[in-house]
């Protein structure tokens, strides 16, 4: 009884788009939307994206990519030095790893604060 609720697997339910062998096609198109120029559907000029819009997931989506690869760098490090056994020269390597993992977070989040002030400071204005 349960189980399906949880893999989505309910029943259709009844419709209410006009399904009698008379009915226009054209009609029951206007009911589905065909996502044309008339805003019925969901690819109307009010979901297109500006160039700097665009831009902007660019940026997001890379800086997102650099945020895990510091998580991954960090992890890295923090197994480095963990399993290091005292070895001096690991642990060394591990700190090494773990600055540079801070220094490229710090460039990462300068760059994200410089695109943002640019982009709603002197892009917006355009």
């Amino acid at each position: 009884m349960v189980l399906p609720y949880f893999v989505f697997a309910q029943s259709a339910g009844t419709g209410t788009i006009n399904t009698e062998s008379n009915a226009n096609p054209l009609q029951m198109l206007e009911q589905v939307g065909t996502g044309g120029t008339n805003g019925s559907g969901p690819y109307n000029a009010a979901n297109e994206n500006t160039l700097p819009e665009t831009i902007g997931t660019i940026v997001k989506a890379a800086l997102s990519l650099l945020g895990i690869i510091f998580v991954v760098l960090i992890v890295y490090a923090g197994y480095n030095w963990m399993t290091a056994s005292g070895n001096e020269e690991s642990v060394s390597k591990a700190k090494k790893i773990l600055t540079s993992a801070v220094i490229g977070l710090i460039i990462v989040l300068s760059a994200w604060g410089i695109w943002t002030f640019v982009l709603y400071n002197i892009i917006s204005k355009l």
